[in-house]
């Protein structure tokens, strides 16, 4: 069998490998993942079982169902200061990595560049790719804070996009609003797309969240529900931006998605009325938990958001490290998996606090 040329480059995802792999063994201690441990609100099971119930198991509209679309205008408007928005500026996908595709196989051509910040989450490398992207990689090392000069000195003619991911995957930081004003600025002068992933929105500890489109209409806001409200195999999310863009990944959906997953959708309708300030303020214990206990042996930043601490090997290669860890039956994903360097490795504190100060135990052990 001949397969695509365009994935000749491709490997299974690392994170999916330690997934698999974590299958296999006996109750590992399993830091690697990355979803929310804690249970679907129950508010939020009743009402997909409603849905169920009521038959709402047909296809939708192409966009997703028109009241959905109104309440994440009013959430962008009211809580991400965006304007001049309206449901046309919106389409609901199958979760946020649907909307990644959708939107780079809408914008790319053969030849055009995309920017990512390393570390990245690993979609944002591999997929423009497929449609014949240059990728450019700009380093955030060693603090991982946004890298505008850099940027800027990427930025070509040939520039299609620039991507950021705040709270970031895998470091967990989180952008300071006037790093983004001033990359802004930058993106401006070429009039360059920036596409914003704002999935882990919810978990910030350190700072407020900060979203570009409330001042660069020029941007694409994604975010989605799997994480704040542990729907992630729900696969739904939403991309938000300027008309003509939303109208060309509708029309591309209906090819290729069809729709959003219906039950899924009614679901999210529930989830914008949802409080999940308790559940945030249970992930900051668990950050402090696993910053405090690796301070002391390992080189950390520590994490403004999302779930996720970033730490640098003491020596070697990070996949040496993962390779030790899974002798003690414990999972991190190696950075290599994130980044061009393998000099850190991720931990997701998404878990229990019993099987953290395991981890801490045995990571500080080596």
């Amino acid at each position: 069998m001949k397969f695509s040329r365009a994935l000749k480059n491709f490997d299974s995802s690392g994170i999916r490998k330690v997934f698999d792999l974590a299958a296999k063994l006996k109750n590992p201690i399993n830091l690697s993942i990355g979803e929310p441990d804690f249970k679907v609100p129950k508010d939020l099971k009743k009402e997909a079982q409603k849905a169920i119930k009521e038959d709402k198991n047909r296809y939708t509209q192409t966009a997703g169902i028109p009241l959905l679309r109104e309440r994440i205008v009013l959430k962008l408007k009211k809580e991400n200061g965006l304007k001049n928005i309206s449901a046309e500026n919106v389409i609901v996908t199958t979760g946020t990595s649907g909307a990644l595709h959708l939107l780079f196989q809408t914008l790319i051509n053969p030849g055009d560049e995309v920017v990512i910040i390393d570390p990245y989450f690993v979609i944002y490398k591999q997929v423009p790719q497929l449609f014949g992207a240059k990728v450019k990689v700009v380093s955030s090392y060693p603090d991982f804070s946004l890298p505008v000069s850099k940027i800027e000195k990427a930025v070509t003619v040939k520039t299609k996009m620039v991507i950021i991911n705040s709270p970031n995957n895998p470091t967990g930081k989180v952008y300071k609003k006037e790093e983004i004003k001033n990359l802004v600025e930058v993106l401006k002068k070429k009039n360059i797309l920036l596409i914003s992933d704002e999935v882990y929105e919810k978990f910030i500890y350190e700072g407020q969240h900060f979203s570009p489109a409330s001042v660069y209409k020029n941007t694409i806001t994604l975010n989605g529900f799997s994480k704040a409200y542990a729907l992630t195999g729900l696969r739904i999310g939403y991309a938000a931006g300027p008309k003509d863009i939303i109208s060309e990944m509708i029309k591309l959906q209906q090819y290729t998605y069809v729709c959003a997953p219906s039950i899924s959708q009614y679901t999210a309708l529930k989830a914008l009325t949802i409080n999940v300030g308790n559940l945030i303020l249970e992930y900051k214990k668990r950050r402090d938990l696993v910053y405090e206990g690796l301070k002391e042996k390992f080189e950390v930043e520590k994490p403004d958001g999302a779930f996720y601490i970033f730490p640098k090997t003491l020596k070697g290669r990070a996949e040496d490290l993962a390779k030790k860890a899974i002798a003690k039956n414990l999972l991190v994903v190696p950075g290599s998996v994130f980044s061009q360097k393998d000099s850190h490795f991720r931990i997701s504190f998404a878990a229990s606090l019993k099987d953290l100060n395991k981890g801490i135990k045995i990571l500080k052990d080596f």
